[in-house]
């Protein structure tokens, strides 16, 4: 990794209301090698909040196929060595790049992931400190098994990761975080930082896991009946390992 590498950061947006707090978010982060890519796919609606920072954004507009989509296309604009990905209503707390590129070169790892807290839709933080936080990565793959440990807007990963796991699947809506994880693990070194909160998670009426949290819940119990071999032989291959280091 470069001394100061470069961290595109992607923000996908689809009729959110909150995406100039993200983009401010994203700006202005203590951490100045960064490029913001805005991934619009096919608004209908406040996309006049993205007006005043065109000069600062890599802007792209393109028809509407969900999160996967978006994040995908600015994986393909991103020239960062690093990504960083920022949904539309979240907020980026302003040394959490700083930090995680700090992290990643100090521990060798290729993904990392952070605390977080939850906000409404007045910025006031309402429960602090609710990420998943996994010290080793036996855990972590057991908890893989069941559920999705990682909050996508806490992640900051290595851009060459993709080469071997792929982008993220179109045809999941809800939960092409959660299937990104599980492909990663099998190519790369997956850390939780410590416990302090990096990012603000913004709950609200509109969101898609309150909307569909029957299809989310749906995808959720596909995924785990498709990788449940594939997780189990992970999770043997690192108890081999641990017990050879």
């Amino acid at each position: 990794m470069n001394e100061s590498p470069k961290v595109s950061i992607i923000i996908p947006f689809y009729n959110c209301a909150y995406v100039n707090q993200a983009i401010e978010s994203a700006l202005n982060q203590t951490y100045t090698n960064i490029e913001v890519i805005v991934v619009d796919d096919g608004s209908t609606m406040h996309k006049q909040l993205i007006l005043p920072y065109l000069s600062q954004v890599k802007y792209v507009y393109k028809k509407n196929g969900g999160t996967a989509t978006a994040l995908n296309r600015g994986i393909g604009l991103a020239t960062g060595e690093l990504i960083a990905w920022l949904s539309s209503d979240d907020l980026f707390l302003p040394k959490k790049i700083a930090k995680q590129v700090s992290y990643m070169k100090r521990t060798g790892a290729d993904l990392v992931y952070s605390n977080f807290s939850l906000i409404d839709e007045n910025n006031v933080v309402f429960r602090e400190s609710v990420g998943t936080r996994l010290k080793t990565t036996i855990a972590f793959l057991n908890h893989l098994r069941n559920s999705c440990p990682i909050n996508g807007s806490t992640v900051m990963v290595k851009k060459e990761i993709f080469k071997k796991a792929g982008l993220f699947n179109p045809k999941l809506k809800y939960t092409q975080d959660y299937d990104m994880w599980i492909r990663i693990a099998k190519h790369a070194r997956i850390k939780s930082m410590d416990d302090e909160t990096l990012l603000y998670y913004r709950k609200h009426g509109k969101m898609g896991s309150e909307l569909y949290s029957g299809e989310q819940m749906i995808e959720i119990e596909t995924l785990k009946n498709r990788y449940k071999s594939v997780i189990d032989e992970l999770i043997v291959e690192e108890q081999k390992r641990s017990i050879i280091e």
